[in-house]
């Protein structure tokens, strides 16, 4: 049997095209592997919950009282309604490096001012607990009251406190992912996949199957030998996953 499924998942919506219009493919992961990627033609609630939904459905055929604890998201409203929708009990938690880089986007050209903010914002990040996370953060704020930043930085610095209970609900489980890293690597691999391929120009179940193959390939693609030789006596994202392996170099698998 299997061990149990992850509890803290990561999800986003990978830009991408079909039949030359902009699609959007919602995509989940967790324990470093892509545990769902649908098609939806829209970005809205609606269009994201139906595809979403398809990965909550296969979920509860392995645990019919499956709920994710956490799930790790850029902000965008859409997908968190899509998500409480499907899973009621489910805690939102925002990505904090997205909220680093969006400060940075507006100090592309302020180096020194730019290396100061991202200092003092990883150090709030780094805070041992909710209490001091926002004790930071006010620091930060009171900071940069006094520099004369930019309006557009300034807003940005503000607003997150606006944000602050999303980012330290990460506190109650430790677990928890607090930054979109490991679905970005995930993406980054659909990304180079998809513009080799030159995206979509088939029918809307075809570009599915796609992309369930796509999963599969990354799931249990083996891992190289840098990966084994840092911990794992593991083969593949799967294995590490569920405990399951299909095939050694003898060719006998235990799954």
């Amino acid at each position: 049997m299997g061990r149990p499924f992850p509890p803290h998942l990561l999800s986003d919506e990978k830009h991408t095209w079909w039949q030359g219009e902009r699609v959007y493919v919602a995509t989940t992961v967790g324990e470093g592997c892509i545990l769902g990627a649908q098609l939806s033609v829209g970005a809205g609630s609606e269009a994201l919950q139906e595809a979403y939904r398809v990965f909550a459905q296969e979920a509860r055929e392995l645990d019919s009282h499956y709920s994710p604890q956490t799930l790790n998201t850029d902000g965008w409203e859409a997908t968190q309604n899509a998500w409480r929708g499907l899973f009621a009990g489910v805690n939102l938690i925002l990505c904090f490096l997205h909220s680093v880089l969006a400060i940075g986007q507006r100090c592309r050209l302020q180096g020194e001012l730019w290396q100061s903010l991202q200092d003092k914002l990883w150090n709030i990040y780094h805070a041992p607990d909710a209490a001091e996370f926002i004790e930071r953060l006010r620091h930060l704020q009171a900071w940069a009251i006094g520099q004369n930043l930019p309006e557009s930085v300034m807003t940005k610095i503000l607003n997150l406190s606006v944000k602050a209970s999303h980012f330290t609900l990460a506190y109650q489980f430790p677990e928890a992912h607090r930054t979109s890293n490991m679905l970005d690597r995930l993406m980054n691999y659909q990304d180079r996949v998809l513009f080799a391929m030159q995206y979509f120009h088939g029918y809307q179940d075809s570009a599915n199957l796609t992309l369930r193959a796509m999963a599969m390939l990354w799931n249990f693609h083996p891992y190289g030998r840098r990966s084994q030789s840092n911990a794992t006596d593991t083969v593949s994202p799967f294995e590490e996953l569920n405990g399951f392996y299909y095939l050694s170099d003898d060719n006998e698998g235990s799954g």
